[in-house]
């Protein structure tokens, strides 16, 4: 079920100019505002007869300290109408002072009215403008939250938004549109509708990446990977994701390395485990592999060679955007990751994500997957 107004192509911003409201509070950065976008959003507004209060001290990772300062503004605001523009993190600020203005309210004793919430994402990556998730940073723990609330009422892909952005984060919002159509794909809660959403994502990511990556100016690769991006979150927001996830949280947060990366370096040993490569290859989760490689022309005669086949033309996506065979790779001390691979286990086992993965882990398991992929 989608409960999100999608306005997509090129100069669908205009379209704020026709919503109705009296003061919008805007949550933003400092890039879309120095880039001018966030002073378009501000006109398009002031069209609609909308005044508007602006906060951009996004940063990436927002913690709980960040949803306070912007909280507070929200409420001196009086807003009735919400707009996040940016990457993930800004979107997931917004979700956030949503989430806790109702905590609060409870607390206090009122009734909260939700306002219109608008999303605009910057970055073809999380589909979050049209996913009930967020993610935010507690005590240097990424915490899933999962909540109707504040699922965007209206959701706005105009990829002139996105075509300043930098080579290696086309690769790695990119890598994390593909890693949440293949989760929803092998969850335990995908739909004959889930299913026909995630196979789109899949398809676009393969044809369109590397042509972006390439050249960030392409606007046909633009359009098509953002369309992935919502496609595969409408996807995802409704038959749930995995533990490629998961670990990706605990990595992330643990090393700070980014969502889509940590995704990108943990995606390949996590479909073999899935797919138990290592024994019959035969269950569940091989023969959605399998069917995800026929989708892509890949030879699958078997559910193991389709889960082969398949793993190998991710790596090579992979390796054509750049990105590092392993963590080590990124600098991270050996020793400071065999300090922490316990701990990391232990926060993944217990991710809002892990009970749709295809196959139920253990502790040990998780490490075994950290390990590899060091």
């Amino acid at each position: 079920m989608l409960k999100t107004k999608v306005n997509f192509n090129n100069q669908s911003l205009k379209s704020l100019s026709k919503i109705s409201g009296n003061r919008a509070f805007i949550v933003s950065d400092s890039i879309m505002e120095s880039l001018g976008y966030l002073q378009e959003v501000v006109n398009h507004l002031n069209e609609a007869g909308i005044s508007s209060t602006v906060f951009t001290g996004v940063r990436p990772d927002p913690d709980v300290s960040l949803i306070a300062d912007g909280l507070k503004l929200y409420r001196n605001s009086g807003a009735d109408v919400l707009v996040a523009i940016g990457g993930g993190s800004a979107i997931d600020t917004a979700k956030g002072i949503l989430y806790f203005m109702r905590k609060f309210g409870n607390i206090e004793g009122l009734e909260i009215k939700k306002p219109l919430f608008i999303a605009i994402p910057s970055t073809s990556g999380t589909g979050s403008e049209v996913t009930d998730f967020t993610v935010i940073t507690s005590e240097g723990e990424k915490v899933v939250i999962i909540d109707e609330l504040i699922s965007p009422d209206i959701a706005i892909l105009d990829s002139t938004c996105i075509q300043h952005v930098p080579q290696r984060v086309a690769a790695d919002t990119g890598i994390d549109v593909l890693v949440h159509a293949i989760e929803a794909y092998v969850s335990t809660k995908a739909t004959d509708f889930t299913d026909a959403l995630a196979e789109k994502a899949i398809k676009l990511i393969f044809e369109n990446l590397e042509s972006l990556y390439k050249d960030t100016k392409n606007d046909q690769a633009r359009d098509r990977v953002l369309n992935a991006s919502c496609i595969a979150g409408m996807a995802f927001t409704n038959a749930g994701l995995g533990i490629n996830h998961s670990l990706a949280h605990a990595l992330g947060g643990t090393f700070h390395i980014s969502h889509g990366r940590s995704n990108a370096l943990l995606l390949l040993a996590v479909i073999e485990y899935n797919a138990e490569l290592s024994g019959s290859a035969s269950g569940y989760a091989a023969e959605r592999y399998s069917k995800l490689a026929k989708i892509l022309d890949l030879p699958a005669r078997t559910r193991r060679e389709g889960t082969v086949n398949f793993i190998l033309a991710i790596k090579k996506l992979i390796k054509a955007l750049g990105v590092e065979e392993n963590i080590r790779a990124l600098g991270v001390d050996q020793i400071e990751f065999e300090k922490a691979v316990e701990q990391m286990s232990e926060t993944a086992a217990q991710d809002r994500c892990t009970p749709t993965n295809p196959k139920q882990p253990s502790k040990e398991d998780l490490i075994r997957i950290y390990q590899k992929c060091y």
